[in-house]
């Protein structure tokens, strides 16, 4: 993962103190964040989704593919410094190696997700009710193609 961090080493540092609010949930995307040192926790819906110490790990790349407002808040959970690129979409356009290795790291989030999926799956097969339908929803989830945004 230290590999995404040479393309960005040219790039301003922002530093924050533990506690602070790096992106929040809901407002327009603008910026691409990738963590050079520090820990941050990710929120989604008040619900804390994940933990990251990670150098090279990234923030803000759903929004930024989506064209959709930030999906999750961000808050370092101890003082953090971050590249932050204000034009990201221009930065990989003219840094492939930054864009492919942002696309192995998406790649590895959803075949991380899938296996989760078909580890539910086998274990509520065949019950009735609510459960038994989760095969039919993740079935849906996996095989759903929403419409491009424009």
């Amino acid at each position: 993962m230290k590999s995404i961090l040479a393309p960005f080493q040219h790039l301003e540092i922002h530093s924050l103190p533990a506690g602070e609010i790096v992106m929040t949930q809901g407002e327009p995307h603008c910026r691409l964040l990738v963590l050079i040192e520090g820990a941050v926790e990710v929120i989604k819906d008040d619900v804390r989704v994940a933990r990251s110490r990670e150098p090279g790990a990234v923030f803000g790349e759903l929004s930024l593919l989506l064209g959709g407002p930030h999906t999750a808040t961000v808050r370092t959970t101890q003082s953090s410094s971050f590249y932050v690129l204000d034009d990201p979409t221009e930065f990989l356009r003219t840094h492939p190696e930054a864009a492919m290795e942002l696309c192995r790291l998406l790649a590895r989030r959803i075949d991380a997700l899938n296996r989760y999926l078909v580890d539910v799956k086998r274990q509520f097969e065949g019950q009735e009710g609510h459960m038994g339908m989760i095969g039919d929803v993740l079935d849906t989830l996996m095989h759903h193609q929403p419409k491009a945004s424009s």
